[in-house]
């Protein structure tokens, strides 16, 4: 798994690639034995469910970007690296294509009647959901470093540079603005956002899970999913990796080289702990909580007591994205274009299917069915039946 560190150093930042997971040799440099690894040859098995396309459409190369595509009644809304995209949700056909002038670096998201995105000069870019019309532009402090978020009233945006930002839904000025101190050294794209009920719960690099009044941007709470260790600055990356995931009564996190935590929705008193390192995410159903660790494991925890129920470890090496929930069913894509469908009860592969290039965000449900976006820029959905 590639990982993108990002060192701070006073007001500038210098974004660095560096190659493996948890065994980077020093500073600037990785693991030789990493690097030659090959990926985990795939397994067979009998499948127990039909994984068919539906539809395919375009919306462009997304490069390295991890673009995780919304779906919103009849559209499915898409961003690449130039263009945002609404689909038709039954057969791909294109309602409307929008090319814009920066690369974008988040998206999309959708609510209100917008749909948003966030591009790497820091710009916010809000168009009309119906016609793909600009409704307006904002321009904040440094990279948009994650997925947007749509509020009742507000456009919630967090900056690589550790600001989150309540922005107005008609026309882009700022309302409030939370900032905190960020380490040294991070993870690029690390923290999520996920919004429930005026609320918004946001992860950030140091392991740190915080909920904020999404109205006026104050801190609710703030809770710890890990706790950075080690000598040096890169032995102490513990940063909440991907977005959230929350129902009505918990909130849970995971974080790099540390730890998947779940916490009371309004308290943030801890739940529940497991030690774990992901570079991905987390998703969670009615039952467990499902983590793609960063061996390339997926992990599903009991949701009331954390207690380890299954894990699937037979797709090592091979760059796996975080999980969907999706019914009996759990769906992750690879480095290599693979889509794998596991059964929720006990992580046997049920279905697997190969798209034309790397899936690099977790698999979006789209309604009837799943949908995922590959670097190449295919926007491809599939029926589970």
């Amino acid at each position: 798994m590639k990982l993108r560190f990002v060192v701070a150093m006073s007001a500038l930042s210098l974004v660095l690639g560096l190659s493996g997971c948890s065994t980077v040799s020093g500073w600037f440099g990785s693991s030789p034995a990493r690097e030659a690894a090959k990926p985990a040859a795939l397994v067979d098995f009998k499948p127990l469910v039909d994984l068919t396309e539906a539809w395919k459409s375009e919306v462009g190369d997304s490069g390295s970007q991890p673009f995780r595509l919304h779906a919103e009644g009849d559209s499915v809304f898409a961003a690449g690296a130039t263009r945002v995209a609404r689909l038709n949700l039954n057969n791909g056909s294109s309602l409307w294509r929008v090319d814009v002038p920066s690369r974008l670096s988040a998206g999309v998201g959708v609510g209100q009647g917008l749909v948003v995105v966030g591009a790497g000069k820091g710009e916010v870019i809000a168009l009309d959901a119906g016609n793909g019309e600009v409704r307006w532009k904002a321009t904040l402090s440094t990279e948009v470093s994650s997925g947007l978020l749509v509020v009742p009233g507000m456009v919630v945006v967090r900056t690589g540079d550790g600001r989150v930002q309540g922005l107005s839904e008609a026309d882009g000025s700022r309302k409030w603005l939370y900032s905190r101190n960020l380490p040294a050294l991070s993870l690029r794209g690390s923290g999520g956002m996920a919004a429930r009920d005026g609320v918004v719960y946001v992860g950030f690099p140091g392991g740190k899970l915080v909920a904020l009044n999404a109205a006026n941007g104050a801190q609710l709470w703030e809770s710890t999913v890990a706790v950075p260790r080690g000598a040096t600055e890169l032995e102490r990356v513990a940063d909440v990796m991907g977005n959230p995931a929350l129902d009505a009564r918990q909130v849970c996190a995971v974080a790099y080289q540390g730890r998947v935590a779940c916490f009371d929705l309004r308290k943030g008193s801890p739940l529940w702990t497991r030690d774990t390192s992901s570079n991905s995410g987390l998703a969670m159903d009615a039952r467990y909580v499902y983590v793609t660790d960063d061996s390339d494991a997926v992990t599903a925890y009991d949701k009331d007591s954390g207690r380890a129920v299954w894990r699937q470890d037979k797709l090592a090496r091979r760059d796996v994205t975080a999980p969907l929930a999706l019914g009996d069913w759990v769906v992750v894509g690879d480095g290599e274009g693979y889509v794998h469908v596991l059964s929720a009860e006990d992580g046997s592969f049920a279905a697997r299917t190969k798209v034309d290039s790397a899936v690099l965000a977790a698999p979006s449900d789209i309604g009837p069915g799943l949908a995922v976006q590959t670097t190449k820029g295919s926007v491809v959905a599939f029926k589970l039946k």
